[in-house]
């Protein structure tokens, strides 16, 4: 047997409630991690991946404790090491990747200030050789001119940028575990593939273990050699990556493996799941099995008992370490959703309600190599939109999607071009023509955090449009058509109270959706909307889509840089690069057999 690196046995983390109870939040975890190994932990938002990534570092939240089971490194007590000797260890042998590395990487100081502050911390004194190392990092992660690179701020880079800026210094101690916590979330499909690849290329060359958390099934089976799957703090099945995909034991590895879209696969529903992940306030009142309310192979058995983490059998019978945690796994394969074969869903004699021709927009770059000189973010684009159409936008980042969408939205001026918007010019600048707009076109943002007035409740927000549309609406009134807004896109009434705050991010996501849909308008415009979003909670707000298409009757411009959900979604797709569009039409047809060299490589990035 080959030694661990780290271990876990039966580990548990506990929160104070305010009435003084404590209550679990991880329990009975489990796992031992060998050098050179990747663990996998998945779940969505809420099922405790990041909370084990915490405990390691014992850097949970105020009130939150390990208060059972072992958390071993190497021969070191993780859980019972003292403050100076965990500092020792972070950061040297066991490093971190965040999620969001704009959030990580400090705005005010350079590339260069931030690779020589962490190498002087782990030991490297001469300001020559930090320089070295730091440039000889940057290049073992493909950074080009790295010697540029390291006097530019973050906000001078792209994000995969900065999340390989942020491998690099993860690596530059030669851990011997790396945490990497959500290190490709709304990364584009190319962009993806490569950090991918990258950290398996720093994983093999130093030759440390990784732990690898996500929200993606199919990427952890790509990425992982043993998966972890957890909900609510619970492990509910492990095995080895490829067999656990192959044949999820647990019916709820299952549903999120059906709620993910497919590029390849004959086309099928997402299986949607119903409810949440239960909050902190409803654990305790879950007697049996944590998934008994959202299951659907749910028996009296699951709402009265809680099941272990136990070997099973599985149906390849190859995988001796599989185990899961549920009364009937002979059910799980079961659970299926309805396949039906793709159709034009609109019709194509529609009136025209979009039409884009040789739209540019020129930017003047003012310092650096190319400074006093013009870029094209968007460059002689032309295309049309018909009404209760879905037309997708895909290609990278950088390569002018958002630009577009504020474009057509009139949150930017073009530098060239026309845009007719319902039969009018969408470039008069008058007041009645915008108001106009508003009420033809309407647009989604993906950080629907940013986008929400913090200050403002839910009703208060999906209403707000009427304040200037309607400024002698009476209160009660408003107050009914904020509640028949959140049902449309399915929420209750009560959520209406709280604030953007106190809501989660597939709740916030609705509620911009709703705030967009009470101006009734003709034409959504959908920005990396589920982007970063569990697979469950994506698969709701694509069926969300879909049924308000059918009952509001609305066009659809959704930029994404998931290939496979616009190929649930849209029936034509635009492939954008550099600013120009490179490939368009039916989505069948331009994903099932690409023409351009840019669309091939993007499927072939995305393919499962």
């Amino acid at each position: 047997m080959t030694p661990s690196i780290l271990s876990a046995e039966k580990l548990t983390v506990e929160a104070r409630l305010a009435d003084g109870r404590r209550l679990s939040v991880l329990s009975g975890i489990g796992f031992a991690l060998e050098a050179g190994k990747v663990l996998g932990l998945v779940g969505e938002s809420g099922a405790g991946k990041s909370m084990v990534g915490r405990a390691i570092a014992q850097l949970l939240p105020p009130g939150f404790g390990v208060t059972g089971g072992s958390l071993t490194f190497g021969n070191r007590d993780l859980v019972h090491m003292g403050a100076d000797a965990r500092r020792e260890l972070l950061g040297r042998e066991i490093a971190f990747i965040p999620q969001e590395p704009l959030s990580a990487l400090n705005p005010v100081m350079t590339i260069g200030a931030q690779f020589g502050e962490h190498l002087a911390r782990i030991g490297t004194r001469s300001k020559t050789r930090r320089q070295g190392e730091a440039l000889a990092l940057l290049e073992a992660v493909h950074l080009p001119r790295a010697s540029e690179l390291l006097n530019q701020y973050p906000h001078e880079l792209s994000g995969g940028m900065c999340q390989r800026v942020l491998i690099a210094m993860a690596f530059a101690s030669r851990p011997k575990l790396v945490i990497a916590d959500e290190p490709t979330t709304a990364l584009d499909a190319t962009i993806q593939a490569r950090i991918i690849a990258l950290m398996g290329e720093m994983r093999e060359a130093y030759g440390a273990a990784l732990i690898f958390i996500t929200h993606d099934l199919r990427l952890a089976a790509k990425f992982c050699d043993e998966i972890l799957v957890l909900y609510a703090g619970r492990a509910v099945e492990k095995g080895k990556a490829r067999e656990l995909l192959s044949a999820p034991l647990h019916p709820y590895t299952r549903c999120l493996q059906l709620a993910a879209p497919s590029l390849s696969a004959p086309e099928r529903d997402l299986f949607t799941l119903s409810g949440e992940m239960p909050g902190l306030a409803r654990l305790a009142d879950l007697p049996g099995c944590r998934f008994a309310p959202r299951c659907p192979n749910v028996g009296e058995i699951c709402r009265t008992q809680e099941p272990r983490l136990t070997p099973v059998t599985a149906p390849l019978g190859d995988d001796p370490s599989r185990k899961a945690a549920c009364f009937r796994t002979e059910m799980t394969p079961g659970i299926e959703t309805r396949s039906h074969a793709a159709s034009s869903r609109h019709e194509r004699s529609s009136p025209l309600l979009l039409l884009v021709e040789g739209l540019e927009k020129r930017y003047r770059s003012r310092r650096g190599l190319f400074a006093n000189t013009e870029l094209a973010a968007v460059d002689g684009v032309s295309f049309t939109v018909a009404e209760n159409e879905f037309v997708g936008v895909v290609g990278e980042s950088g390569s002018g999607k958002s630009t577009l969408a504020k474009l057509v939205i009139g949150l930017e001026t073009p530098s060239a071009g026309r845009i007719e918007l319902g039969g009018r010019d969408a470039f008069d600048r008058s007041e009645a023509a915008r108001r106009r707009r508003v009420e033809v076109a309407q647009m989604v943002f993906q950080d629907p955090q940013s986008a929400l007035n913090p200050r403002r409740r839910a009703a208060s927000i999906v209403t707000q449009v009427l304040e200037a549309a309607a400024p002698r609406l009476s209160a009660s009134a408003r107050q009914r058509r904020a509640e028949e807004l959140l049902a449309e896109v399915g929420l209750p009434a009560e959520l209406g109270a709280r604030y953007p705050s106190q809501l989660s991010g597939g709740q916030k996501q609705r509620v911009n959706i709703a705030r967009a849909l009470c101006a009734t308008p003709k034409l959504l415009i959908a920005d990396e909307i589920v982007s970063g979003l569990d697979v469950s909670v994506q698969a709701q707000l694509i069926a969300l889509l879909r049924r308000l298409r059918h009952e509001l009757s609305f066009a659809l411009l959704f930029i994404s840089h998931d290939l496979a959900v616009v190929r649930k979604l849209c029936e034509r797709v635009l492939v954008m690069r550099h600013g120009k569009i490179v490939d368009q039409g039916m989505t069948e047809v331009v994903f099932g057999a690409p023409q351009h060299p840019y669309t091939r490589e993007l499927l072939a990035a995305s393919s499962e």
